[in-house]
């Protein structure tokens, strides 16, 4: 099955929100074997709207639109799709009571009469519950088996009422059920440390023994994801050489890959600290909290992280955590000494086991032709071992600070592998 899509929205246009619906639709279709023959976006006027939608119907004939089911004048996307359709807007009685009783719930009574337009649907249109907002979606057939399916713009609205309510119909329509259904099914590896070049080396002998699967590389400041994918097979045939190419690839990079799916590298690193039953702290200078943000955004780190400190000026590295002044007059605290004295130093004030060390140059002033900007030095300590890396992070100032917050936990987590 083949459909169009067509995302709604001038902020969408004008590049003022990411277009986060249409990666989502993407992902989720594909995994239940339906293919999006193109993806549009366009503003929230009428004559764009009907000019995508209407081409999308010649093309496919089944159109599933994001955007624009809002209360304002700005939201056009259902009078279009119904005049498309030769169909009259009516009151539907259950969606205006729905909305009454949202308004009522959340003590906003009376409710704003703009908000009675959301009760209006295309005549013979079937209503599709929302019950995270006040816009409900709509499926539109006509007799010439077309096919418009209209959804909210807002992501978690999107989200529910394509799992509970599009895809079990579109399973429906293509029959799913029968002998001989296909799907288009992901699997993704992540690598970290190794750049896409040397790990294109590592793979590429790898993608004629995976086909008829297909390998892409996708590259972040994260990172390298790589993405095989299973193109129209069967459920179980997908899931097969999808789990099978997925081993070969992991032996070719070793420990390069620290996960699959979205897996957060701050997970992994936490997850070893707690099977080594050890504690973690982290000293920070140009990445400015960045490290333990992302180790406090998983659930859970409190029985491993201890806690942090931020010492950005060298008065601080001195005073808090006793950098001694001849190390950063000497080697300036962009250096490996000074690299060194930070992990120690956090290692005894905060006293855990293991501890992180980040300092740099993340610019855009401040490089020197010795240390330009993009210049960081990362140290760990697992124990009493230490390991020092340097590196010369590309990018803006931003880049430079994620790519040193991802390869200090990279650092730690490779330590932390080889020590029992």
């Amino acid at each position: 099955m083949k459909l169009d899509v067509v995302t709604i929205g001038n902020e969408l246009v004008l590049g003022l929100t990411v277009d986060t619906n249409a990666a989502e639709l993407g992902r989720a279709l594909a995994a239940a074997g339906v293919e999006i023959a193109r993806h549009t976006t366009v503003p929230d006027r009428p004559d764009d709207i009907r000019a995508a939608v209407a081409e999308a119907l010649d093309r496919t004939g089944v159109v599933l639109t994001t955007g624009g089911l809002g209360p304002t004048r700005d939201d056009m996307t259902k009078q279009v799709v119904a005049e498309l359709f030769g169909k009259p807007l009516v009151t539907d009685a259950g969606v205006l009571r729905a909305l009454e009783a949202r308004f009522k719930k959340l003590g906003r009574w009376p409710m704003p009469a703009v908000n009675r337009t959301q009760a209006e649907v295309p005549e013979g249109a079937t209503v599709l519950p929302n019950p995270r907002g006040t816009a409900p979606g709509l499926w539109i057939e006509d007799g010439r088996g077309r096919v418009a399916i209209l959804l909210p713009g807002v992501p978690r609205e999107m989200r529910g009422l394509l799992v509970e309510e599009v895809l079990p119909r579109l399973v429906r329509r293509q029959g799913r059920g029968e002998t001989g259904s296909r799907v288009v099914l992901s699997r993704v590896l992540r690598t970290t440390g190794v750049p896409e070049s040397a790990l294109a080396e590592r793979v590429g002998p790898v993608e004629d023994e995976i086909a008829p699967l297909t390998l892409a590389s996708l590259p972040s400041e994260a990172g390298v994801d790589l993405r095989l994918t299973a193109w129209a097979l069967e459920p179980s045939a997908a899931e097969r050489q999808l789990a099978a190419a997925a081993a070969l690839l992991r032996e070719r990079l070793e420990d390069h890959c620290y996960g699959e799916g979205d897996t957060d590298l701050a997970a992994v690193v936490l997850a070893l600290l707690r099977a080594r039953h050890r504690k973690l702290a982290v000293a920070e200078s140009c990445t400015g909290g960045l490290i333990g943000a992302r180790i406090t955004a998983i659930p859970g780190a409190s029985d491993t992280f201890l806690g942090g400190v931020v010492a950005y000026a060298d008065d601080v590295k001195r005073a808090t955590l006793g950098v001694p002044a001849e190390i950063l007059e000497q080697h300036g605290a962009v250096s490996e000494p000074a690299v060194r004295a930070i992990a120690e130093g956090a290692q005894r004030m905060l006293g855990a086991e293991c501890t992180i060390a980040v300092t740099g140059i993340a610019g855009p002033g401040g490089g020197t032709p010795e240390k330009p900007v993009g210049t960081v030095w990362i140290g760990a300590r697992v124990g009493d071992e230490v390991r020092t890396v340097k590196r010369v992070f590309p990018g803006n100032r931003d880049e430079i600070r994620q790519r040193a917050a991802q390869a200090a936990l990279d650092l730690l987590r490779r330590m932390l592998l080889r020590s029992s």
